[in-house]
């Protein structure tokens, strides 16, 4: 099954057009990356596939169900996720925390399991040694981490990431690439992820989606295109 599967999408600001029928899927079980030079509309992408921005054509599937066949969740990170001020009022628990409530129960006493699962999140993104601190004493690489640990321990199914190791060092950004590759092998989660970092990435993702220039066009657009590469990467 897919997570996500999207057929000949179209997309304009205003009357230019940014995407012109672009298709790509994404399967539960695997790490996908999506590339492309700067301007190349890839966060657009992405905001249309979830709906945020609607397409001017084209057909947009996100599936209902996980491949238990629960309600399917999904964990989006946007970019500049992480520009909370310097008023914020939270603890780094206490804003992890809330991604354990579920929707509309706020008020939701928090179990050991609970805890557990914020404990380990924080730990992933090495900030459980911060976790008393105030959101806007942090820097922003320390923001950005502790914005992924909350999308953690929420357990989405699919994981939609622009740009997220942004301000991390080498050394977090490797971490994190792979627990995303455990999370997609072992639990069977799927993630679909905006980088420049293809190269670092080879040895973690099963595919790389490329969104190239169309030269034959004036207009900015941008097409998918699909081979397989010999490194499980797939350039399109």
């Amino acid at each position: 099954m897919h997570y996500i599967d999207v057929k000949n999408l179209t997309f304009y600001y205003d009357e230019e057009p940014v995407l012109e029928n672009v298709s790509y899927h994404v399967d539960p079980g695997e790490f996908v990356i999506l590339t492309g030079e700067n301007g190349a509309a890839k966060s657009t992408l992405v905001k249309a596939t979830l709906g945020l921005l609607k397409a001017s054509k084209g057909e947009i599937f996100l599936s209902k169900t996980n491949n238990q066949g629960r309600k399917l969740r999904i964990g989006y990170i946007p970019q500049q996720i992480a520009s909370f001020n310097a008023g914020f009022p939270s603890t780094v628990l206490e804003l992890v925390q809330s991604g354990r409530y579920p929707r509309g129960k706020w008020f939701k006493r928090l179990d050991k399991h609970d805890h557990d699962h914020v404990q380990k999140a924080l730990e992933a993104v090495g900030m459980w040694e911060s976790r008393k601190k105030r959101i806007g004493d942090l820097s922003g690489g320390q923001k950005q981490r502790i914005s992924i640990a909350r999308m953690f321990v929420s357990d989405p199914d699919l994981y939609i990431l622009d740009e997220p190791t942004t301000g991390m060092d080498e050394s977090s950004r490797n971490e994190f690439y792979r627990l995303m590759r455990h999370n997609a092998h072992v639990h069977g989660k799927s993630v679909l992820m905006i980088t420049h970092d293809a190269q670092d990435l080879r040895e973690y993702v099963d595919r790389h989606i490329r969104l190239i220039r169309n030269d034959d066009s004036p207009w900015r657009c941008f097409h998918l295109h699909s081979q397989e590469m010999p490194n499980k990467e797939e350039e399109i």
